[in-house]
């Protein structure tokens, strides 16, 4: 797809259509990646979205035990010090 380069103030952008838009769920930000000659969009990811609501949730119903010792038996820190 063909889209033109606008001058935006100092700047220069493209505009992508409405179904663009909607098509690949662009909101407010993308993600800009450059590879070897290529500019690549895509929507802006939030990959630890919704976590600190999920460690809350689980620090106040008591469920956020660790699932490994901090140390094992055999372990010893004398040797790290």
């Amino acid at each position: 797809m063909e889209v033109q380069v606008i001058k935006i103030g100092n700047s220069r952008g493209i505009r992508l259509s409405k179904t663009l838009l909607e098509r690949y769920k662009i909101r407010d930000t993308v993600d800009l990646v450059m590879k070897k000659g290529h500019i690549i969009l895509k929507p802006s990811s939030k990959p630890r979205k919704g976590w600190e609501k999920a460690f809350r949730e689980m620090n106040e119903d008591g469920s956020d035990n660790l699932l490994i010792q901090e140390s094992f038996e055999d372990e010893n820190s004398e040797e790290w010090k």
